[in-house]
């Protein structure tokens, strides 16, 4: 098992110098309160992945369509569009 590059037995190291400082009664809260702002850093980073992931795929979407309608324009050429290569030449 290895956690951020820690080791088993650096972790049981760390455990017992923590049961040392904070005693047995400490213990259990300081985890729950380290738990809780681990699942908070967790459920941030998912939701900014998720923003990431929905506005690239919007800008997909409307470069796909922008590229679609420059299609379109190409093969379907109006008569306002063949006036003004008309006028230009």
């Amino acid at each position: 098992m290895n956690v951020f590059g820690i080791g088993l037995p650096e972790m049981a190291l760390i455990l017992v110098i923590a049961l040392l400082v904070f005693g047995p009664k400490k213990l259990p809260e300081i985890g729950r309160s380290l738990g809780k702002a681990i699942r908070g850093f967790q459920d941030a980073s998912k939701e900014f992945e998720n923003e990431f992931k929905r506005e690239a795929q919007q800008l997909e979407e409307s470069v796909t369509m922008k590229a679609e309608l420059e299609e379109n324009k190409m093969a379907n050429p109006t008569s306002t569009d063949h006036d003004k290569t008309q006028i230009n030449t």
